[in-house]
């Protein structure tokens, strides 16, 4: 049955292939999307835009609060027992 059900299954490899290729890709892209030391490097940035007049205050304090709130949640990620005060 095992040969059987593996003869079958064959014309599906490559869409497995591609499936598995897309799941590690998305893991990648989440792994960097949520991590810490990119999010600071991003606030450094917003940072000095700011100070080059690159950005106003408000684009700014919006992209900010945007990396703040996702740095928060990688943090939760990291340490999923740990509650945050709302």
């Amino acid at each position: 049955m095992g040969l059987f059900t593996s003869l079958l299954g064959l014309p599906l490899a490559p869409l497995r292939g591609t499936v598995w290729l897309a799941e590690q890709i998305a893991q990648e892209a989440e792994q960097q999307h949520y991590d810490p030391h990119t999010i600071r490097r991003q606030l450094l940035e917003v940072e000095n835009a700011r100070n080059a007049g690159e950005l106003s205050e408000d684009e700014a304090a919006a992209l900010e609060r945007e990396l703040i709130a996702r740095l928060m949640e990688a943090s939760q990620r990291r340490n999923p027992t740990r509650r945050t005060h709302e």
